[in-house]
């Protein structure tokens, strides 16, 4: 997905803010213009702009795209990251430069890596009429940020846990091992807890983790999460407990990894980690350099979007807290 705002802030990421456990509010983000699709983005922030090498985390939906114009995001393009798609509800078709031609369905990870440079389109189909999910980057590592495109589609396997129910698509969960390959240390997982259901799980110390509650109210490490909210917890904790004291099921995403420690910068959908670097990124995808590719078969009204204007002033970290 990208990052359609007009004007978008440069964002330095680094361990800011809070090292216990804290709670992240959204902030709601148009996709385009004034029948755009709104999305609730908790990461990045002033308080948290990472949790592990997690950098962006947008929540949208459930919208009913038979009311709506859904999503229709033309090519654009990305760099030092991976894209993580994931789904509620609905189905999208990504197209990507590297060739690929993907459906997105419920419940399947599709990994899309940028490296270098990639350029993609996603669209929600004429199947769809409720739009539901997530959208996640992970940012690379220096030695990997330029990279080959690749592409991967995994298909988790639901695991019960008493009245819970987790499908881990990253790193390793509960005595289950994602296939797909990382390139720092990361986890995610999709979390169903009945109605009274507690869950307990054991974690790597050595990692952050992020709580993302997308449907009901749950209890996370004592403190009450609201659905779109977000919790932090530090590392240290050896284990996560989650108590869904409501009456109806509640669903999160259980992302975590190795504090990362390179200072990056973001800036509409570039990640680098200097100004002269999105300068000449944002150059190449305006000439159309082969850096990004071309996306086949997108037949939206436009054809590929257009970088913002950089800001007057030099791209500068934010100041850490």
């Amino acid at each position: 997905m990208s990052n359609l705002e007009p004007a978008p802030r440069e964002v330095a990421c680094g361990a800011t803010g809070f090292d216990g456990v804290g709670i992240l509010e959204p902030r709601e983000v148009p996709l385009g213009g004034p029948r755009a699709l709104p999305v609730r983005r908790t990461l990045p922030q002033r308080q948290r702009s990472l949790i592990g090498a997690w950098c962006f985390a947008d929540h949208y939906g459930p919208h009913d795209v038979r009311e709506s114009a859904g999503m229709d995001v033309p090519p654009h393009p990305h760099t030092g990251l991976q894209t993580v798609s994931w789904l509620f509800r609905g189905e999208i078709e990504h197209r990507d430069s590297a060739g690929v031609h993907q459906l997105v369905h419920p419940g399947e990870l599709n990994l899309m890596t940028a490296g270098a440079g990639i350029c993609h389109s996603e669209v929600s189909t004429r199947k769809t009429t409720i739009l539901h999910g997530v959208q996640l980057w992970v940012a690379l590592p220096d030695s990997d940020r330029n990279t080959a495109r690749d592409f991967n589609h995994h298909v988790p396997e639901p695991v019960s846990r008493g009245d819970a129910t987790i499908r881990l698509f990253l790193g390793e969960l509960a005595g289950d091992r994602s296939p797909v390959h990382t390139f720092t240390p990361l986890l995610g997982a999709q979390l169903d807890l009945a109605a009274g259901c507690t869950l307990e799980l054991d974690i790597d110390p050595g990692f952050e983790h992020g709580v993302l509650l997308d449907l009901g109210r749950l209890e996370v490490a004592g403190r009450t999460l609201e659905s779109g909210q977000l919790a932090y917890l530090g590392p240290g904790s050896t284990t996560v407990r989650l108590h869904n004291r409501a009456g109806t099921t509640a669903r999160a995403l259980l992302l975590g990894g190795a504090p990362f420690t390179e200072e990056l910068l973001m800036w509409w959908n570039f990640v680098g980690r200097s100004h002269d670097e999105i300068v000449r990124y944002r150059q190449l995808w305006q000439d159309g350099d082969d850096r990004f590719g071309a996306v086949s078969g997108y037949r939206g009204s436009v054809p590929r979007l257009s970088a913002p204007t950089l800001p007057a002033t030099r791209l500068r970290p934010r100041r850490r807290t």
